[in-house]
């Protein structure tokens, strides 16, 4: 059942750049970044209060606090330098670079969570490095 949610989970993230690289023309970005969150912040909120999400909230612990929070600081960095980078470049170029993220997480995943890593799965982060960099040049 994971694969559907990533997959549905690309299909969004696609329409993400085009939506945003139709939404930022002649806008600040970090403006632009601001709007989306809010819009993410009630959506966000609205489907934890709807699932009923929010009734562990007094459960979290101050690891789970600190790493939420790591967590929604790199996201919000990370959208604001893909939200800079749509407004000057192309979608179809910006967007792989991006993706490149899937090859640093999994290297990551290996230095910091001990996940093991296939000889497949690193000829799959070589296809996704080597995929990047075709597109770039495209």
């Amino acid at each position: 059942m994971w694969w559907i949610f990533a997959l549905l989970s690309a299909f969004f993230a696609a329409l993400t750049a085009i939506f945003a690289k139709m939404g930022i023309k002649n806008v600040d970005t970090d403006l632009a970044t601001a709007i989306r969150t809010v819009i993410i912040l009630i959506l966000a909120w609205g489907i934890a209060f709807f699932r009923g999400g929010t009734k562990s909230i007094f459960s979290l612990t101050k690891e789970n606090l600190i790493f939420l929070c790591f967590s929604g600081i790199a996201t919000g960095l990370s959208w604001i330098f893909y939200f800079k980078a749509l407004q000057t470049g192309k979608v179809s170029q910006v967007a792989p670079v991006d993706k490149i993220s899937v090859a640093i997480t999994v290297i990551l995943s290996v230095l910091f969570l001990h996940e093991r890593i296939s000889p497949l799965g690193i000829l799959g982060m070589v296809l996704i490095i080597s995929g990047t960099v075709v597109m770039i040049y495209s």
